[in-house]
C-alpha cells in the first residue's frame, strides 16, 4: 500500500494539490485519513501548518517517527472519520488515496462531508481523490496480478455487486516464504455525477471535477476522479 513509489510520487503530487486548490503559503491543511502520512510530511516540508488524522495507531506511529526524524512539526491525530471535530479550522482538506467510501450506510459518507465541511475556514476547499466508477468501468478486470516494489507477488480478484453500488477487492499477497496475507477491501463506487450532488448536498457551492491531479478533465481518459469542493 504505502510502497518506495508511492511515497516518492507524494512531492509531485502536493505540488499539483497546492496548484490546483490555490493553497496560500502558510495555510493550514488538514490531511483526512493520512495514513503512514506521506502528504501531511511533505506540506509539512513546505511550510504549511498540517493536521494528519487516521484511525490506525500504527500508521500514525510511523508519521510521527518521520517528522521527529526530519524536525518537521505535524500534529497527528488518531480519531475514526465519524468522530473527527475541528469546526473552521482548516484552509484546505484533502482526502487522498481513495480514502473514502467504506461506510456500509451512504448516510455515513454524508456525515464525513458534512465534517469536513464544518472543518474548513471561509471559502476553505476540499480535494477527495478517488477510483471514479467510471474509469473503474472503463479499466474493469476480474483479476489481476501486481509485482510489487519489495518482491512480493499481489493478486487482486475484484468483483462489482449491487448495480455498481459497491466493489469487492480480494487480495492475496505472496512474499519469498509464501503467502502473506489475504483479506478482502470493499468500498462504495462513485461516479463525477453522485460525487458531485453529495458534496453540494453537504454545503459545498462550488465542485469541480478533474481526471487527474494535473487539472486535466473528467472525461473518457481519465485516470483518477478528483474533486475540488469550495465551502
Amino acid at each position: 500500500m504505502f510502497s518506495a513509489g508511492r511515497l516518492q510520487n507524494a512531492s509531485t503530487e502536493v505540488d499539483r494539490i497546492i496548484q490546483l486548490l490555490e493553497i496560500a503559503p502558510g495555510a493550514s491543511v488538514l490531511d483526512f485519513c493520512c495514513g503512514i502520512g506521506r502528504h501531511s510530511l511533505e506540506f509539512a516540508r513546505r511550510g504549511y501548518a498540517v493536521s494528519g488524522v487516521d484511525r490506525t495507531r500504527t500508521y500514525l506511529q510511523r508519521a510521527r517517527a518521520q517528522a521527529m526524524a526530519e524536525g518537521l512539526k505535524v500534529e497527528f491525530i488518531q480519531s475514526d472519520a465519524l468522530s473527527f471535530s475541528r469546526p473552521a479550522t482548516f484552509d484546505a482538506a484533502v482526502s487522498m488515496f481513495t480514502s473514502f467510501g467504506y461506510f456500509e450506510d451512504p448516510e455515513d459518507d454524508f456525515k464525513v462531508l458534512q465534517i469536513l465541511h464544518a472543518a474548513l475556514r471561509g471559502s476553505g476547499r476540499l480535494l477527495i481523490d478517488l477510483n471514479g466508477k467510471e474509469v473503474i468501468a472503463r479499466k474493469f478486470r476480474d483479476r489481476e496480478w501486481h509485482q510489487h516494489d519489495d518482491g512480493t507477488l499481489g493478486l487482486e480478484e475484484r468483483k462489482v455487486r449491487n448495480g455498481w453500488e459497491w466493489i469487492d477487492s480480494r487480495w492475496i499477497l505472496m512474499g519469498p516464504g509464501g503467502k502473506a496475507w489475504e483479506g478482502t477491501i470493499s468500498i462504495r463506487l462513485y461516479s463525477g455525477v453522485e460525487l458531485t450532488a453529495l458534496l453540494e448536498r453537504a454545503g459545498f457551492s462550488v465542485v469541480q471535477l478533474y481526471g487527474n491531479l494535473a487539472g486535466e478533465p473528467y472525461n473518457d481518459s481519465a485516470e483518477r476522479l478528483i474533486a475540488v469542493a469550495t465551502k
